[in-house]
C-alpha cells in the first residue's frame, strides 16, 4: 500500500481511538453520577478503554515512529474534538443559575 495512503489511514484511527477513548470517558463520569457502585464503572472503563488504545497504537504503529506520532496525533485533536462537543451538550442539558448578589 501506498505509505502516503496508509499514514491518512493511521490519522483517521487515531481519531477514532481518541474519540472512543474521550467519548467513553464522558459516558463513563455521566453514568458514575447515578450509579451505586461509580468505582466499579471508573475501574472498567479505564482498562477498557486502555487496553483498546494500546492494543491500537501497537498495532497501527507496526515498529515505525512516524506512525505511532501520527496515530497519537489524531488521538490528541480527537480529544479537542470530544471536549468541544461534550462541552456544548452539557451546557444545554445544564440550566445554570444566575448568582444571587448580596450587596447591599
Amino acid at each position: 500500500m501506498n505509505e502516503i495512503a496508509y499514514r491518512i489511514m493511521v490519522f483517521i484511527a487515531g481519531l477514532i481511538m481518541g474519540t472512543l477513548y474521550f467519548g467513553g470517558l464522558w459516558l463513563t463520569v455521566k453514568k458514575t453520577l447515578s450509579s451505586k457502585n461509580p468505582a466499579l464503572w471508573i475501574l472498567g472503563s479505564f482498562f477498557f478503554r486502555v487496553s483498546i488504545v494500546m492494543v491500537g497504537f501497537y498495532y497501527l504503529a507496526s515498529s515505525n515512529w512516524q506512525r505511532l506520532l501520527i496515530c497519537v496525533l489524531g488521538f490528541i485533536i480527537a480529544r479537542y474534538i470530544v471536549v468541544n462537543y461534550t462541552k456544548s451538550i452539557d451546557e444545554k442539558q445544564i440550566p445554570l443559575k444566575k448568582e444571587e448578589s448580596y450587596e447591599t
